[in-house]
């Protein structure tokens, strides 16, 4: 089915609780990554840039990138199979902050990102609603949010989108 818009905007944030990549500690770090695609993201064609954490030595940032762009395979192998165009990457600080049900990123002066889980009016201390079986390099069930804050300014693009959808998932990938 094809977006509600001409391309397809989105940024994911990737914050490592802990783990490492062929023996080097990336915990604590965050990757962003700006997907621009086309109405019909399956068919391919996207422009990426990406967005790696300051605080990442320059072996941790290297296979941080490497996990990221696919070359490791894994979940973003099949990502990097549909872009047309890298745009490039940007060293910036990433702040990251989870407090349950709010989720909030900035990447230095670049992006300002906070999405809250939606939890149904009549159930407020309910459980927030998720979608399952999704096909999405994170996890196959990802929670419905909505932006309360957004703005992005970074490799020629500039959107905001607030009110607009987001989705929140933990992430745990191995090799």
């Amino acid at each position: 089915m094809p977006a509600d818009a001409e391309r397809c905007q989105a940024v994911l944030i990737f914050h490592v609780d802990s783990g490492e990549i062929e023996g080097t500690g990336v915990g604590g770090l965050s990757v962003g990554i700006l997907a621009d695609s086309p109405r019909v993201m399956a068919e391919g064609n996207w422009r990426v840039g990406l967005f790696m954490d300051e605080a990442a030595s320059q072996e941790q940032a290297e296979k941080l990138g490497a996990v990221f762009s696919g070359q490791l395979g894994g979940p973003m192998e099949v990502v990097a199979a549909l872009v047309g165009e890298m745009m490039g990457m940007v060293t910036a600080p990433i702040e990251y902050e989870d407090d349950g049900r709010r989720h909030r990123a900035r990447i230095g002066d670049f992006a300002e990102i906070e999405i809250e889980d939606f939890v149904p009016p009549q159930t407020p201390e309910g459980e927030a609603i998720k979608v399952t079986g999704a096909f999405h390099p994170a996890n196959s069930t990802l929670t419905i949010a909505q932006a309360t804050a957004s703005r992005f300014s970074a490799f020629g693009l500039d959107f905001s989108h607030v009110g607009k959808s987001g989705l929140s998932a933990p992430f745990s990938w191995s090799g």
